[in-house]
């Protein structure tokens, strides 16, 4: 899948996102927004904003920046942003989140919110949280992994050979996200529904360079 691909599916989606995957997706925007919560005051960038579903979420405290490569995604975020008056999202850009223009060590928390099994080169995208994140920091993500057994499982498989068309890979491997040796898995649990998704906290270690 490439980066036109997902500006393609994305703008298709984003019309019925909120009503359909954002729907499915909600416990792991809350548990994600939520640890970073109680972490609060901090440098935070989502990646992946789309539709801003997770922004009224966020601690008054935090400085959220967001980013989205689809400009249609991006448009409905800008709109919920100024309808709800959430003066603590410093800024919504455009971006390609395999090269992120953000200095190194710019963030305390980057928040990754079913983004990963979407973009392309997911392992770029890791060595780029690595890079934005200072040390001791935190990538915290929710995300469907596929399963190696079940009903699903044959769904899953099924349904890869149809990723540029839906927008992601049904069959995402966990390794794509563990892969980067600056970060260390901390937390990790199952989430509803089914756990069908897993959600993630990486920490940012000082000893190892990025790159």
């Amino acid at each position: 899948m490439d980066i036109k691909a997902v500006e393609t599916a994305y703008a298709r989606w984003a019309p019925v996102y909120d009503k359909t995957f954002g729907a499915i997706t909600e416990v792991g925007r809350r548990r994600t927004v939520g640890y970073v919560n109680a972490h609060a005051p901090a440098d935070v960038l989502e990646l992946g904003v789309g539709t801003g579903l997770a922004l009224r979420y966020y601690s008054k405290t935090l400085r959220v920046t967001g980013i989205d490569y689809s400009t249609d995604m991006l448009r409905k975020a800008k709109k919920r942003v100024a309808e709800d008056g959430l003066s603590h999202i410093h800024a919504l850009m455009r971006m390609d989140a395999r090269a992120l223009s953000f200095e190194d060590a710019s963030f305390d928390f980057v928040v990754s919110m079913h983004v990963l099994s979407v973009v392309p080169e997911p392992e770029r995208v890791m060595a780029e949280i690595a890079r934005v994140l200072r040390p001791g920091g935190r990538a915290v993500i929710a995300v469907h992994f596929k399963r190696d057994s079940g009903a699903l499982a044959v769904l899953e498989r099924a349904f890869a050979p149809l990723a540029d068309l839906i927008g992601w890979h049904s069959d995402f491997d966990r390794s794509a996200v563990l892969a980067e040796p600056a970060l260390t898995l901390v937390e990790e649990a199952q989430l509803p529904p089914m756990g069908m998704m897993t959600f993630m906290v990486l920490e940012r270690r000082a000893d190892r360079a990025v790159g």
